[in-house]
Order: structure tokens, then C-alpha cells, then sequence
């Protein structure tokens, strides 16, 4: 295991550089699968219900 301490700058170019490497087939495989893993990420559901206190009604003749 490697433990390497960068800054934010640096990890930034070096994970750019890394995916770069990528081929375009490969980088979107790449984007596919961190599509699927962030599904499970946790996120901040709404607490407070759509409010009915705007409404635009749009009536035709």
C-alpha cells in the first residue's frame, strides 16, 4: 500500500492525467461505472413537501 501526500492541485493533474491515459472506449466505461457507484451514495432527501402556494394554470380555448 502507497500513501502519498499531494495537494488538492496536484491530485487534480495527476487523476487528469490518468484519465487521459484512458482510451475514449475506456473512458466511457469509466463514467458509466462511477454513474453506478454514486446510485448508492448518500444524499440529503427533501424534508419539507412541494408547497402548493405558486401555481400556474395555463388554460387554452
Amino acid at each position: 500500500m502507497k500513501i502519498e501526500f499531494l495537494t488538492k492541485e496536484e491530485s487534480n493533474r495527476q487523476q487528469q492525467e490518468e484519465f487521459l491515459k484512458l482510451s475514449p472506449a475506456e473512458r466511457f466505461y469509466a463514467f458509466l461505472d462511477l454513474s453506478y457507484r454514486l446510485k448508492d451514495f448518500p444524499h440529503q432527501e427533501n424534508k419539507k413537501p412541494p408547497s402548493d402556494n405558486f401555481v400556474i394554470e395555463i388554460k387554452y380555448e
